[in-house]
């Protein structure tokens, strides 16, 4: 195995943004098995359940801390009429993912106990694409409202006498395609009208997040952001997804795929941080203070499906190289904290690259390599970013170069937190880490198997996360060595 080295400096004392807890949230929409045989399994089933929740699937989310979910979508969001998925179930055609007979079983009761169940903050995607002000305003008097009104009457009737709590809401999803095709123009006169009597009645406030852009689409960044201010938007919402080929038609194959795609994806991924670049300084030029923030509620590794299953499903295995590829995406949220305070990965249970695997017919479930990288990275949640510099060797992927090694580093509660990926397929990174002071090691996890290998029903724990060992000091700087094609995760404590 070759051996490069790599330079990474910190200073305790330079505190920067706070690395928002929501930044490691997630994603469940109504496509394929993502909440019906997931996320929801219903009360008959002989799964262990409560209320038809998956038990397991709630209780491993819970373990990863999971801040905050995002539903009913995606696209689906935009069809979506909530009232079918309240007292009296209405069954409908999914006419975005396949066409299937969507019974409504899971609304927003269900969904609210999920967020219960989990310990998370609820973010709610209103149906700008074809439903109307009136609607959304009826939505959320229904969730928040604690007086007597038709609609929080109508909540009660169906079981739940006390408001729920609503952090975010995002107003419209993919405006700018599946969610209506709209002109940046048209969108922004119609997000002012929506948000206007999109009241909720909470105490705290609801955070109120516009249709952002698609990956590059810079003008409609520009266009928007002529249209809001801080009373009228909280946020907008960026969607970037990691295509190994870059092309939709022919993605590349989530197992098995050749050394080159590798690369290709890692390249393809650490450009999320070229895009948070660009749209903050687009968003500059009207905020430049930036009041509105920045959430990229849409992330993650795109493959073609898998043979044999439904096109429309969108469903995946998820390997190591997944997990590299979260681990980059999470240290460059965490590093533009400043201008970042929210992410979700897509999408959280059987869809894309999704942190859980499972079947309808089986008790147990897979907690997929990206699994464990959330689970590496937690301790992130709600610490304070430190100023950090690296030298790192660059890899290249047909002529472009990109970063080798990717690091975040965080500190609370006066414990630092280093979180480290190697990109590398064939050399090992001899990583000295400088932080000005004599540190000891608190706790150090590794997850570094074969870039193809997966969890599976046939071995749970293929990919696991394990004990790191190879640290070493020198003159009070660490020496870590990191591995090809690794993730690792370094809990530190200063030495007085």
């Amino acid at each position: 195995m070759n051996k490069k080295n790599a330079y990474l400096t910190f200073d305790k004392d330079c505190k920067k943004s706070t690395i928002n807890k929501d930044i490691y949230g997630h994603f469940a929409e109504h496509l394929g098995r993502c909440v019906y045989e997931g996320i929801f399994v219903g009360k008959d089933s002989q799964i262990p359940n409560i209320n038809g929740i998956r038990k397991d699937v709630a209780e491993a989310l819970k373990e990863l801390n999971i801040p905050v979910l995002r539903w009913p979508g995606g696209c689906f969001a935009d069809t979506y009429k909530w009232e079918d998925g309240v007292g009296e179930r209405r069954k409908i055609l999914n006419k975005t993912w396949g066409d299937v007979v969507e019974d409504n079983s899971f609304g927003t009761h269900e969904f609210f106990e999920l967020c219960e169940l989990i310990g998370c903050d609820a973010y709610i995607s209103g149906n700008v694409g074809s439903g109307t002000p009136r609607e959304l305003s009826e939505w959320l008097e229904y969730i928040t409202y604690d007086g007597e009104s038709y609609y929080s009457d109508m909540r009660r009737e169906n079981g739940r006498d006390e408001p729920w709590r609503l952090k975010y809401l995002g107003i419209g999803n993919e405006n700018w395609g599946g969610g209506g095709n709209m002109t940046p123009e048209f969108y922004a006169s119609l997000y002012r009208q929506f948000q206007t009597y999109a009241r909720s009645f909470n105490k705290e406030k609801t955070f109120k997040i516009a249709c952002g852009p698609d990956s590059f689409n810079y003008a409609w960044t520009g266009e928007l952001m002529k249209h809001l201010n801080e009373y009228n938007a909280d946020a907008i919402a960026l969607h970037y997804y990691t295509l190994p080929t870059g092309e939709w038609e022919k993605k590349g194959a989530a197992l098995n795929f050749p050394d080159d795609e590798y690369y290709a994806t890692m390249y393809r991924t650490n450009r999320i941080e070229e895009l948070i670049r660009n749209h903050s300084f687009v968003m500059e030029q009207t905020d430049p203070e930036h009041k509105i923030k920045l959430v990229v509620d849409e992330w993650g590794a795109w493959y073609d499906v898998e043979d044999g299953t439904n096109a429309a499903f969108l469903y995946q295995q998820n390997t190591m190289r997944d997990a590299i590829l979260a681990a980059i995406n999470l240290n460059i949220f965490n590093n533009h904290s400043d201008i970042v305070m929210m992410a979700n990965i897509a999408q959280t249970v059987n869809v894309l690259q999704s942190v859980i695997i499972c079947r309808e017919d089986d008790t147990r479930l897979i907690k997929t390599p990206t699994y464990h990288v959330f689970d590496m990275y937690k301790k992130h949640q709600n610490a304070t970013l430190l100023a950090s510099s690296l030298s790192t060797p660059e890899l290249m992927y047909e002529g472009n170069y990109f970063p080798m090694i990717s690091e975040s580093v965080s500190i609370k509660d006066d414990k630092i937190f280093i979180t480290l990926s190697n990109a590398s397929l064939d050399t090992d990174c001899e990583l000295l880490i400088d932080g000005g002071s004599k540190f000891k090691i608190i706790e150090s996890k590794v997850l570094d198997s074969d870039v193809r290998e997966y969890n599976d029903y046939d071995s749970l724990e293929n990919v696991a996360i394990h004990e790191f060992k190879d640290i070493t000091f020198r003159d009070n700087k660490m020496i870590v060595l990191l591995p090809a094609h690794s993730v690792v995760s370094v809990l530190l404590e200063e030495e007085i």
